[in-house]
């Protein structure tokens, strides 16, 4: 029964799971800020480009 009794002790303060699942928790909440920021400013962003490459476009080839 001792050893059953250690067993648990150790299983419960074993903190290597803990960080584990909390590397998991940080890895799908910078994924869920990605998403959210692509989702976002991708026009906006894609707008920009646009205007970058019509300007370019304009300056090297002059009416």
């Amino acid at each position: 029964m001792k050893k059953l009794t250690k067993f648990w002790v150790a299983f419960l303060q074993d903190e290597e799971g803990a960080t584990m699942v909390e590397y998991g928790l940080m890895v799908a909440l910078i994924a869920v800020v990605a998403i959210a920021a692509v989702t976002l400013l991708g026009t906006e962003v894609e707008d920009t480009f646009d205007k970058a490459q019509s300007k370019m476009h304009t300056a090297n080839n002059p009416a």
